[in-house]
């Protein structure tokens, strides 16, 4: 089990809960026809979000290499990496539970400072923020 978060392009969100989640639902199916790994099929405001998210929370599945995940296991800080699902409206992240709490407010400012929605996927009330 992971915690998950999900930021997503406004534009292409509904804003009432239960059309969101019928749309969130759709998302989820990965059926894009794309890979889910690569950040430049996702619109730019997402893609910049995940750059400087990515500071805080790598890729596990990106571009980095052995010594940095071997520094990450010494250092005790391979609980960081995370497992992203890039679409072109949603980025999904699945974090180590052991980060949760600093997971969640970090995503949370990042996608409040390049305008993109939050959505707390794993919490109890389902929090959807629109910018």
């Amino acid at each position: 089990m992971s915690y998950d978060l999900m930021t997503f392009e406004t534009s292409q969100a509904p804003q009432e809960k239960e059309a969101f989640m019928t749309w969130y639902e759709k998302q989820v199916e990965w059926k894009e026809g794309h890979g889910y790994n690569d950040a430049r099929v996702c619109s730019p405001a997402l893609q910049n979000f995940y750059n400087e998210l990515t500071e805080s929370f790598p890729n596990m599945n990106g571009n980095i290499d052995d010594d940095t995940i071997d520094a990450m296991e010494e250092a005790g800080t391979d609980n960081r990496l995370t497992d992203y699902g890039l679409g072109t409206a949603v980025i999904y992240a699945a974090f180590a539970w052991s980060v949760a709490e600093e997971a969640y407010t970090t995503m949370r400012t990042v996608a409040q400072k390049h305008k993109v929605g939050f959505f707390d996927v794993s919490g109890s009330e389902g929090e959807i923020i629109f910018p």
